[in-house]
């Protein structure tokens, strides 16, 4: 993570307290083995429909919530991650 937190920011990305960095996805190959949006949506070919059964997606948009949850399990012990929730807000105007 150090080391992809140095490319971000010798580039001039702007970083800040809150921001979320990931490393990558942990999927298999089978449909309900899939980690990331762009793979359950077909590379945004095939929307899929969120939990109010209306609203669908290929891609974040702005103004959406994502929140994560995460745990590991073993014979006699279950390990808790908490959560971590933030809106995607939209871009900042380039100056100029």
């Amino acid at each position: 993570m150090a080391q992809q937190l140095a490319h971000h920011t010798v580039s001039g990305c702007n970083v800040g307290v809150g921001d979320l960095m990931a490393s990558g996805t942990i999927s298999g190959t089978a449909p309900d083995a899939y980690g990331s949006l762009l793979e359950l949506s077909w590379n945004g070919q095939r929307p899929i429909t969120l939990d109010d059964g209306v609203t669908q997606r290929s891609f974040l948009e702005d103004g959406d919530r994502v929140t994560m949850r995460g745990w590991c399990q073993g014979a006699g012990y279950r390990l808790g991650f908490g959560e971590v929730s933030a809106r995607i807000l939209p871009s900042r105007p380039v100056a100029g």
